[in-house]
């Protein structure tokens, strides 16, 4: 499922609009197995300009993923933005991988619970000595 694909025959010179959801089932199709739930508005306005298209996207929404120390799940909040120059080839923009990307490079590379948030019983594992 790739909802982030624009009509560019339908897009009169000027500017258009996308609104559109980043669920579950759009990380599943890029084989992501990080997010375990998802939901990102992602926002974009399109400036046709004959032959190149200007897409300027916000992504605003949750995404989830297993906190590093304890795997329990760990909601982090997305709030980004993309500003980009496209020359299509055809008569459809896809940017569903520029959605992709920014969401996941939006999350931090650690990722763990706020103090005293982790799962007791894991941090009591992770704390034994062997």
């Amino acid at each position: 499922m790739q909802p982030f694909i624009v009509n560019l025959n339908g897009l009169t010179r000027g500017s258009g609009k996308l609104s559109e959801v980043a669920g579950m089932e759009f990380f599943e199709s890029f084989g992501n197995q990080d997010i375990i739930d998802a939901e990102v508005n992602v926002e974009a306005d399109i400036f046709s300009h004959g032959e190149s298209v200007d897409v300027k996207a916000t992504l605003r929404g949750t995404v989830t993923v297993r906190c590093d120390r304890c795997w329990e799940p760990l909601v982090l909040p997305v709030d980004t933005f993309f500003d980009e120059h496209y020359v299509p080839e055809e008569s459809e923009l896809d940017i569903s991988q520029d959605v992709y990307d920014y969401i996941c490079t939006s999350l931090p590379l650690r990722r763990v619970h706020e103090e005293g948030g982790c799962n007791e019983e894991a941090i009591k594992y992770l704390n034994e000595e062997i």
